[in-house]
């Protein structure tokens, strides 16, 4: 079962087991979260897309670390003057281990397609 969700102006694809570097939350090391903002639900050869969310679906994760990302160097020069400025800049961010993925509904029981009949 997977799963496509949104989060810090992204979106991301995960199933259970998944570890994705994501934007910074505002949670603790080892602390659950829940990611609400489901776009689409997959399991097997079925997919539920949402318009533009999946009802009643989420995942839930655990944060594993709260760290900062590699250095990006950022080079400002004006040409023939003589003039470079050099700064870096490490964004924030989250590993989270997905836990577990709820939404994809389950097939009907055999005394309701018995009903149906």
């Amino acid at each position: 079962m997977y799963a496509v969700f949104k989060t810090g102006g992204k979106q991301y694809r995960a199933a259970k087991g998944d570890r994705l570097k994501i934007e910074k939350l505002e949670a603790a090391e080892g602390e659950n979260v829940e990611f609400n903002e489901v776009l689409l639900v997959g399991k097997g050869g079925k997919v539920k897309v949402g318009t533009p969310l999946v009802s009643g679906s989420k995942v839930k994760g655990k944060v594993i670390v709260q760290a900062k990302d590699r250095k990006i160097d950022v080079i400002k020069f004006r040409r023939r003057q003589n003039y470079r400025r050099t700064y870096g800049h490490r964004q924030w961010f989250t590993l989270v281990e997905i836990t577990g993925i709820t939404g994809m509904p389950r097939k009907p029981a055999a005394a309701a397609t018995a009903a149906e009949e």
